[in-house]
Formats: structure tokens, C-alpha cells, sequence
């Protein structure tokens, strides 16, 4: 018996187009390759989307016609970025009552959606050929699409923030990636990894104000932040800038504490010839031994022991290794190898406890040893702090409570932010957010900041006023010193605040005497090599404005390169003191006529860079007037 045909696939002809043809019609790219030419480009783009809608497309491909070059470009290939849309016919959304209800019921799932052409995935070439509204009320004849969910317009992590459409776009920029600054609890399991810095804060809270995202990420579990009692107002100048004024009684009782987890680990590493490593504790016959001060803290294994205070350069675990080169045979015969001291110690500057020992084998199975240093930070003035509205600042002043302003109800700020960081910055949803963790703490219930659907500021005012609160958030407050009355209320609420990892302990630097390197003896660069502080072309130039001779002269020369160099009178070349024959030589003409002058190293060092291009600088001295 014979099988029934098959029907015939509808086929379109396709003809070579001719010069004239290419020019008046539109090209047609399949992946960025050119396929051919089409008469008309944009109802092939509508016929297309139109095969998509229906499924007889693949939902992944995307369509874009250029009508200002006249090219077609379809998409199928991988790495572009899609976000899904609600399809908008003739002004009215596909996405109808009868099928929310069906997708209410479980009837539906979202895969039904894209199948049935109710939901779409643009890539951002197809979006310029869209006019999305944000919302199904804002829908006009002329729009294509509107957002499945306004807030997603945002990333993850601007969806996180509160109220971010009343704040301007830079600053929710810095929010976003101060966000990822901000201590808390990273890990459940932070005691048992041995990770190289973290941060852990002691009472992390949930924010009164959040958002849907939060809420389904279940960030409460691993907050960021605590509720800090913020008012608006000017301090004496504490606050000026991004300074800020916080309630030293609050930090007592642990607003904002946090710890550090610092991993320092070493290992016994293998040399060739079979030397290695040992972890032990360096005897005083070792090359580099840094006096039984250093090594207090270590075991009998050269490990040192939980739970010991550290300090700056104290030795946590000893170690010595094999000497670099082979010694010389000594008068009995026996090659003497002298060990060299290697031990692993904390760096100038830093203090801790020993928080856990690790003992295990590297991936090329030497020993390997880590420590863990748990160092508690607590705010001092410096720290920085960041609200979830780009407000960062550092903390100038810490008062105790009974300085503080305070309202009538005995209520005092934890933190005085300057009122000038609000206009200019137009962040507009740092007072909404205060308002709206005022309303939760007086209601009694979290409130919702998500984007362009969080409760509204009059929905705050109503509930302010019906608890017998100014609905605007002003209150009067009186001075904590003089006990006198603020003349104007001033706006006061709970605000977000989280505290960010650039930490004043950890960045605090001064030297005034130090180590300086080999090539230019100039002080070493930066705060773990005791390094000192560059003072640069600017500084220089503001001496030089005032005239502050004799503190440039220190500053450039004498407390920083100044060397003593032997210069021949007669050709002007540096020259040398002959130790054997103790006389000073000129390497050049021979002579002895020769003087010792002051210099800055540096300068001697450029003479000696610019002779090896063969050019020969001299140096022409004259007697001082």
C-alpha cells in the first residue's frame, strides 16, 4: 500500500537582484549576514513577528528594520540580551482579564504566554522598532508593549533599592555599588571558611522600607544595614560636607559594629637539590632570628595558639627556610648551611585575635598553614556610612546621647545628616524613605518602596497624622546641651543606613621615619610598606607660591633623597673615594681636585640615566657666595 504524499512545502522565489533593484530595496541580514534583497521591509518585519506570535517562529528570534538605512536584520543567533514584554494590539494589551484569571488558577503557566504571543522577548535591537509604556494605563494606539512589571525597567540591584524613580540617575549609580560594599552577613557558614578579607556585622536588622525584589530574594536573611534614627538639620560644623554626627551611645550598645576576618597563610615549600621549608619555632643561630620578643605567641609546633592578641609584626607562625646560595666548606671539611629566617608575620599597623587555625596540604601536597585573625571594628570617627540613595559619608563628630538634640517623646537621632546633601542631589527618595520607616515604626507594619508601585507619600501622611505625627515628619527637637528649643522643627525618621568596608583602621597611615628604596633612596609608596606620602607637583607649587623656601628645601631634600656625591672641580664629573689608597679619584681626568656636594639623589640618578643616551652632563661648581 502506498503512503499519501506529502504536500509541498510553499516555496518564494527568489530572483538575482539587479543594481537599481539593491539600491530601492531593502537588504535582508540573516546573524548579521546579508541574504538578499526584499521589496518591502517592513511588512516582511510584520509578517514575521506576526509567524512569531502564532509559534510558527522560533520565540528566540528577533526582527529589526532600519527604515533610515531600509536594512532587515533577524537575530537568531546566541548572546544578545532579551527582556520580556505584554504584546499591545490596536492599543489594547493581549494579556486580557479571561487570561490572568486562567494564569490566577494555574490553567496557565508563563511558557503558555510566550507560546500564545501574550508575552515577547525583545533584544535591544528589536526594542527600537517598540514604543513600551511602562504601564497598561498608559496605553495609546501608537504603543507596541508595556513592562510586565514597571520596577523592572531596573537591574537587580537598583530593584533592591527604595523609591530609586525619585532619585536622580548618578546616584543610583554610587547606591548600587556602595550596596555591594556594605558589611553584613555574607555567609552563614563565615566561622568554618578561611576567606582572604571579610566582614561580619554583629546585629544586622531587616529595613522598616523594601522593596518586592527584597522580599522575594529573601534578603532579610542576609541583611546589610541597621535603622538609623536620622535627622536633618546642621551641627556646629561637624557635618559640613558629607560629614556626619553620630550618637557615641548608640555605638555602645552596638549600632554599626562589625568585625574583620583577615586569612594570612605559608607553606613549606620544596627547593631543588631536596631542601625545604620547616615550620618551627627559629632559633637564635638563624640568619634573620628577630628576638624571642617576636616569637611569644607561637606553640612548640611554631603555630601560634587561638585566642592570643596580636599586634603589629608579631610572628604567627615561624618558619625557616634553606639559605639561597651554597655555603663555603668550613675549616673541618663539613659544608655548614646556615638557615635563613622566613616566618609569617602580621604587618606594621595591625592587631587582632586569633580567631582559628587551619593545618591541611597545599594542591601540591607541602603543608600549608592558615590563620585566621578576627580583628572587631568599631565605628570611630572616619568610618564611612551610605544610605540606600547614593548619601555616603564619613562619620566628624561622635556625641553622647544626652548631647544629642532630641524630640519630646525623649526620642534622640543616631546620626545628623546635613541638609545641604539633599537638594543639589535631588534624592528625593532618601526623604521618602524616611517617612515611610516613621510610618512602619508607628503602624507597625513594613512598608513598601518598590519602584513605581511602593506606597505614596500621601499614603504616609495619613497614617502619620491619624498617630498624631506632623505628616510632613517635621518634629521639634531641643538641644542636648543648652536644653533650649530648636527654633524650626526639624525632619526626623528612620532611614537605612549601611556601613561600608573603607573602614579609618584600616587606611590610617603616618611615618616619620622609615624604609627607603634601593634605587632612588627616596621613602617606599604605601601603607603596608610603611611608605610615606608623596608630596607632589601641586604642594610643591603652593610652597613655592608662599614663598616657604626652607620648607620646600626639607620637604624635597633633606627629609627625603639627600645624598652627599664626590664631584670633580676640573671636569665636572661624579667621583669616587678610593679606600685602598684612602683618596678621593676622579675616573675621568685622575685628579684629586674634589669636593663633596649636596644633592638630591634623584637628580643623580637622571645625570646617569641621561650618559647612558651619550650625552655627558656636567657639573660646573662655584664657591657659596
Amino acid at each position: 500500500m502506498k503512503s499519501p504524499a506529502k504536500p509541498k512545502a510553499s516555496s518564494t522565489k527568489v530572483q538575482k537582484a539587479k543594481k537599481t533593484e539593491k539600491k530601492s530595496n531593502t537588504a535582508v541580514y540573516l546573524n548579521g549576514n546579508l541574504m538578499g534583497f526584499h521589496p518591502d521591509g517592513s511588512s516582511i518585519a510584520a509578517r514575521m513577528r506576526e509567524k512569531r506570535r502564532t509559534n510558527e517562529l522560533n520565540y528566540e528570534t528577533n526582527i529589526f528594520h532600519n527604515s533610515r538605512t531600509n536594512e532587515l536584520f533577524i537575530n537568531t543567533d546566541r548572546g544578545r540580551v532579551r527582556k520580556p514584554y505584554v504584546v499591545v494590539e490596536e492599543g489594547k494589551s493581549r494579556l486580557t482579564p479571561e487570561i490572568l484569571e486562567k494564569v490566577r488558577s494555574g490553567a496557565l503557566s508563563w511558557e503558555h504566554l510566550v507560546k500564545m504571543g501574550v508575552i515577547e522577548y525583545l533584544d535591544a535591537e528589536e526594542e527600537e522598532n517598540s514604543l513600551i509604556a511602562l504601564n497598561e494605563e498608559d496605553i495609546t494606539p501608537d504603543h507596541t508593549h508595556f513592562e510586565v512589571l514597571p520596577s523592572t525597567i531596573f537591574g537587580v540591584t537598583a530593584s533592591v533599592l527604595p523609591y530609586p524613580e525619585h532619585n536622580s540617575a548618578p546616584r543610583i549609580t554610587m547606591a548600587c555599588s556602595m550596596a555591594k560594599q556594605s558589611l553584613g552577613l555574607y555567609a552563614v557558614n563565615f566561622n568554618h571558611r578561611f576567606d582572604t578579607r571579610s566582614y561580619i556585622m554583629y546585629y544586622p536588622q531587616e529595613p522598616l522600607v523594601s522593596t518586592d525584589l527584597y522580599k522575594t530574594l529573601q534578603l532579610k536573611k542576609k541583611a546589610a544595614g541597621q535603622n538609623f534614627v536620622v535627622a536633618i538639620t546642621a551641627y556646629e560644623g561637624y557635618n559640613m560636607g558629607d560629614g556626619t554626627v553620630v550618637s557615641r551611645s548608640a555605638i555602645d550598645r552596638g549600632l554599626g559594629r562589625a568585625m574583620m576576618l583577615k586569612t594570612y597563610e605559608t607553606e613549606e615549600r620544596l627547593y631543588p637539590g631536596g631542601q625545604k621549608d620547616k615550620i618551627e619555632v627559629p632559633t637564635p643561630d638563624v640568619v634573620g632570628y628577630r628576638g624571642e620578643e617576636s616569637y611569644r605567641f607561637l606553640d612548640e609546633d611554631g603555630i601560634v595558639y587561638p585566642e592570643s592578641r596580636v599586634g603589629g609584626k608579631d610572628v604567627i607562625v615561624g618558619k625557616t627556610s634553606p639559605p639561597r646560595f651554597l655555603e663555603e666548606i668550613s675549616v673541618f671539611g663539613v659544608v655548614e648551611e646556615k638557615k635563613r629566617e622566613s616566618s609569617l608575620s602580621l604587618k606594621s599597623g595591625e592587631k587582632g585575635i586569633i580567631d582559628s587555625v587551619m593545618v591541611t596540604e597545599a594542591p601540591s601536597g607541602n603543608r600549608l598553614v592558615k590563620i585566621k585573625v578576627r580583628s572587631p571594628k568599631i565605628p570611630e570617627v572616619g568610618d564611612k556610612f551610605a544610605s540606600r540613595h547614593g548619601q555616603k559619608g564619613v562619620i566628624g563628630l561622635m556625641l553622647k546621647q544626652e548631647d544629642m538634640p532630641f524630640t519630646s517623646d525623649g526620642i534622640s537621632p543616631d546620626l545628623i545628616l546635613n541638609p545641604h546633601a539633599i537638594p543639589s542631589r535631588m534624592t528625593a527618595g532618601h526623604l521618602l524613605e524616611t517617612l515611610g520607616g516613621k510610618a512602619a515604626a508607628v503602624g507597625g507594619m513594613l512598608r513598601d518602596g518598590t519602584p513605581f508601585s511602593g506606597d505614596t507619600e500621601d499614603d504616609y501622611a495619613e497614617l502619620l497624622k491619624k498617630n498624631g505625627f506632623d505628616e510632613h515628619g517635621e518634629e521639634w527637637l531641643y538641644d542636648g546641651i543648652t536644653g533650649k528649643k530648636i527654633k524650626v522643627k526639624l525632619f526626623i525618621g528612620p532611614v537605612y543606613y549601611q556601613r561600608l568596608h573603607h573602614l579609618v583602621s584600616n587606611k590610617m597611615h603616618v611615618r616619620s621615619r622609615g624604609p627607603v628604596q634601593m634605587l632612588t633612596l627616596q621613602p617606599t609608596e604605601g601603607r603596608a610598606r610603611e611608605g610615606g606620602l608623596r608630596f607632589g607637583e601641586m604642594e610643591r607649587d603652593c610652597l613655592i607660591g608662599y614663598g616657604a623656601s626652607m620648607v620646600v628645601r626639607e620637604r624635597l631634600l633633606e627629609e627625603s633623597d639627600k645624598t652627599i656625591q664626590l664631584v670633580c672641580n676640573n671636569c665636572g664629573m661624579f667621583a669616587y673615594h678610593d679606600y685602598v689608597k684612602n683618596k678621593d679619584v676622579c675616573p675621568l681626568c685622575g685628579t684629586e681636585d674634589i669636593s663633596p656636594i649636596e644633592m638630591s639623589y634623584a637628580f643623580k640618578l637622571l645625570l646617569g640615566e641621561i650618559r647612558s643616551l651619550f650625552v655627558f652632563p656636567r657639573i660646573v661648581l662655584r664657591d657659596k657666595a
